[in-house]
């Protein structure tokens, strides 16, 4: 090899690894950029799966309290059944 030749192809050898070495920068910037965008949106999941998780318990809550509600207006409804029937059976005498 003569000497510009040689000079030519270590030039060419470094521009290779210059190459390589701004796709592997770029590719490793690229993996930053998606472990960013991936930490977003386990923080965004974190918040909506918190606040379904109160809402769930609110609705629990309420169904637990209209349960209640309704078991009372029940015994309200036969007891009023039971003082209706007794008075027209008292009055039917």
């Amino acid at each position: 090899m003569t000497e510009p030749s040689a000079i030519e192809a270590a030039t060419k050898r470094l521009a290779l690894a210059l190459d390589a070495l701004a796709a592997a920068v770029e590719r490793r910037r690229k993996a930053d950029r998606d472990e960013e965008t991936l930490a977003a949106q386990l923080h965004a999941l974190g918040g909506d799966r918190s606040r379904l998780a109160a809402e769930l318990d609110a609705a629990v809550a309420r169904a637990r309290a209209l349960e209640t509600v309704n078991r009372e207006i029940a015994e309200r409804l036969d007891a009023a059944t039971r003082a209706i029937r007794s008075v027209l059976g008292t009055s039917e005498r």
